[in-house]
């Protein structure tokens, strides 16, 4: 089979000691003894490898369902109850489906994950005309974004199908036992799946959280689920530092860190990876950046950045790193035609295909970072597939789970995500927050 994760690190101006090797595999084990800190929630460790055939035929039994109602599902969550799901869909789907004359199955779209009220406004007049169901993920029910979006649509929702109409079109991703959504779907009698407890929102898209609004996108989730199961085995506990991309990659940006490069930039010549690096981003910000420390995430995709944020990376403080994930082998051929006046000057590439340049560019760029003081680093898929993203979000997960022990923290809770919530909830005059309200606004 061939190997799904190729990770290429001779660009980054560093040489992994046996030390840090042996720290990285520590980490890996700790991963998997449940030893570490965070480890009530290390269930996504070997979680591709746990989920049943019969899980996964629950899931598109009942994303099938769904599809044969609505013309649109709207898919509410925020943070990791969003990210995966989105990521994953603009990976594998058509960017220009909006063009074509007939639509496979129903629109996947995106609430309670903003508070803008331009945003909301504009989906409820979309869906005026267009039946509709809803997914609806929370472990609790009670956060801020989704929960006003769930408001809104399930009220929308009744007034067109009625309680029992309404209820045959929601599904609610929740908790097992508890919480105000639990409660609300038990009454109700929505459709229900289960985020497991020990799996956190970043590290949750392999569950129903991200499975079913792909399934109901028409995405093969068992494609991506076997890529998963495939990093899964490459980055067992007692796989050898050398074999392992996901120790790899977490030990040299930690030595990079600890030489003073404090942003990682994550990139791709793919714009269809572009939601990839949010979902990163979120998985690595709230992992790691704690307790005065961690890599700041950023991302750029290209070529498009190299007009923007290129001249920074090549020449401004040299306080970064750059990750690219590279794909080998587009799914189309595009060639570059022959002019025969030639004004643009590009006659000297007739006949090449479009992702010959793409890749020439890639390497060019790469060398002349690395020459401006910026080490890369570069992570290479076969191509974009469901079993590639598949893999390539289990690598990142892995590999993040082991670099937030390097950094010395615990990558598996996020305190200072409550700051804001407590501001805005004393703001907006929620009951119990009286003595916190009379006290910002003072600051303000």
């Amino acid at each position: 089979m061939e190997q799904i994760i190729r990770l290429d690190v001779s660009k980054s101006g560093v040489a992994v000691p046996a030390e840090m090797q042996e720290r990285a595999c520590r980490a890996n084990t700790l991963l998997h003894t449940g030893e570490g800190a965070g480890n009530d929630f290390l269930g996504w460790v070997h979680l591709p490898s746990s989920i049943t055939d019969a899980e996964l035929a629950a899931i598109e039994e009942q994303a099938a369902r769904l599809r044969d109602r609505a013309e649109a599902v709207v898919c509410i969550g925020i943070g990791g109850s969003y990210l995966g799901a989105r990521a994953v869909l603009e990976a594998l789907s058509d960017p220009f489906a909006a063009l074509r004359p007939r639509r496979e199955g129903p629109a996947v779209l995106f609430a309670g994950q903003n508070l803008s009220e331009e945003y909301t406004a504009a989906l409820l007049d979309a869906l005026k005309e267009r039946s509709f169901a809803v997914i609806v993920i929370s472990k609790s029910g009670t956060t801020t974004e989704p929960a006003i979006a769930f408001r809104l649509l399930r009220a929308e929702l009744e007034r067109r199908y009625g309680k029992q109409g309404a209820a045959e079109r929601i599904v609610a991703i929740t908790d097992r036992a508890r919480g105000a959504l639990k409660t609300l779907a038990t009454q109700e009698g929505y459709a229900t799946f289960v985020i497991p407890d020990d799996v956190g929102g970043r590290y949750s898209v392999l569950t129903p959280v991200g499975l079913l609004p792909l399934a109901v996108a028409g995405i093969d989730i068992r494609a991506l689920v076997r890529g998963a199961v495939e990093l899964e085995r490459v980055t067992a506990e007692d796989t050898p530092f050398d074999e392992n991309p996901a120790a790899r990659y977490a030990a040299v940006r930690n030595l990079l860190y600890a030489e003073g490069k404090k942003i990682e930039i994550l990139g791709s010549y793919e714009p269809a990876l572009q939601y990839l690096n949010e979902w990163w981003k979120q998985l690595y910000g709230e992992s790691e950046g704690k307790e005065g420390r961690g890599i700041f995430p950023a991302s750029v995709t290209l070529t498009a950045d190299l007009h923007s944020m290129g001249q920074y990376i090549q020449q401004g403080e040299r306080i970064l790193f750059e990750t690219i994930v590279s794909v080998a082998e587009p799914a189309h051929r595009v060639e570059v035609g022959s002019d025969a006046e030639n004004l643009d000057g590009l006659n000297f590439l007739a006949g090449r295909r479009i992702s010959e340049v793409n890749r020439m560019a890639e390497l060019g760029v790469q060398l002349a970072h690395v020459d401006g003081g910026v080490p890369n680093l570069r992570i290479e898929i076969p191509r974009i597939d469901a079993r590639t993203v598949g893999a390539l979000l289990y690598f990142f997960e892995k590999a993040c789970g082991i670099s937030g022990y390097l950094l010395g923290v615990n990558p598996f809770d996020q305190p200072g995500v409550e700051a804001y919530k407590k501001n805005m909830f004393a703001l907006l005059g929620k009951p119990g927050y009286e003595k916190e309200s009379e006290e910002i606004r003072k600051r303000l």
